[in-house]
């Protein structure tokens, strides 16, 4: 059943991550208008979607219960943003990730819209007391961060604004909820949010190791993806600090003093340039070329293989 009469959501920008929102939103059974200042962008992005939806629907990997015929019928396109969130309940922003360019649409949506929708931006970096700030509507607004490829990625950082009611949050985190993703309460907001922040530390200790020569690009990834990557794939680094030990207190008190030893040894920031970034954009080379077309096959494999780890999860999930 379509979830129309709590009225439906838009997706503002046609772009990838607007695409996989449609997506998402449509494979929960709701209604949703996919906006862009171009016909003929709409026009690219619904076809784009038609073959996704029917290639998924192919290889079983289809999310919701709906067939992708069903799903289709419920995403159209706009080119009149008026049009386009008349009734709606949720307005997903997904235009390039530029602060003036957010802001601006921000600001028409906020002339347009009720005390009932809720405005959220896909954004991965801008903080949410920049991008809404002196917007009328600014207990409606939040930051709802995916993870490429979100759909089958289904992390959704929540981050408000300082004056962001605690419904929005509540009702964004049901409303992930239901179309299938994992929705996580970032409780302030942060530079980085979480996921970058901890991607980042990863990021910089590994660059340090591999230009202090400690090991090498591609053996440094090999740790991550035969090593950590395995465990992280299914429980975060708290509770596998509780499981390597008889329960949290003890691995604490095991291993703090090794912890601390060790990350008194770690580094400045790196720069990122010079011989270190030749050395890693050679060893990445080697394992895939940096033209559009390896690259982009090199991205289907990966989002292969996330699908059938999807998959895999959510048949591993306890009882």
């Amino acid at each position: 059943m379509a979830s129309s009469a709590a009225g439906g959501v838009v997706i503002i920008g046609s772009g990838l991550i607007g695409r996989s929102w449609a997506m998402l939103f449509a494979s929960g059974g709701f209604k949703v208008k996919l906006y862009d200042i171009e016909q003929e962008q709409i026009t690219n992005a619904l076809e784009n979607i038609r073959k996704e939806l029917k290639r998924l629907e192919q290889s079983d990997s289809l999310k919701g219960s709906l067939s992708a015929e069903q799903q289709l019928s419920l995403i159209s396109g706009c080119s009149n943003i008026t049009e386009a969130v008349e009734g709606a309940m949720h307005i997903q922003e997904c235009v390039p990730e530029n602060l003036d360019l957010k802001k601006k649409i921000f600001a028409q949506l906020d002339r347009i819209v009720d005390d009932r929708v809720i405005l959220s931006s896909s954004s991965s970096c801008l903080m949410p007391s920049k991008l809404f700030a002196g917007l009328v509507h600014v207990k409606q607004c939040i930051v709802a961060h995916p993870v490429n490829p979100p759909y089958y990625v289904p992390l959704v950082e929540l981050i408000p604004h300082p004056e962001t009611a605690p419904a929005t949050m509540d009702r964004t985190h049901a409303l992930m909820r239901k179309i299938g993703q994992s929705p996580v309460r970032v409780l302030k907001e942060i530079d980085g949010f979480v996921l970058n922040r901890l991607q980042y530390a990863i990021i910089s200790e590994a660059w340090r190791l591999v230009e202090d020569g400690v090991v090498s690009p591609c053996d440094l990834d090999l740790v991550m993806s035969d090593g950590l990557g395995m465990r992280y794939a299914f429980i975060g680094p708290l509770e596998t600090m509780h499981l390597n030990a008889e329960g949290m207190l003890s691995y604490c008190d095991r291993y703090s003093e090794g912890m601390k030893r060790v990350l008194k040894t770690f580094g400045p920031v790196p720069e990122f340039s010079g011989a270190t970034v030749e050395k890693v954009h050679q060893a990445m080379l080697t394992k895939v070329p940096d033209d559009p077309e390896h690259l982009a096959a090199r991205r289907q494999w990966r989002d292969d293989c996330l699908k059938k780890l999807a998959k895999l999860k959510s048949q591993l999930q306890p009882e």
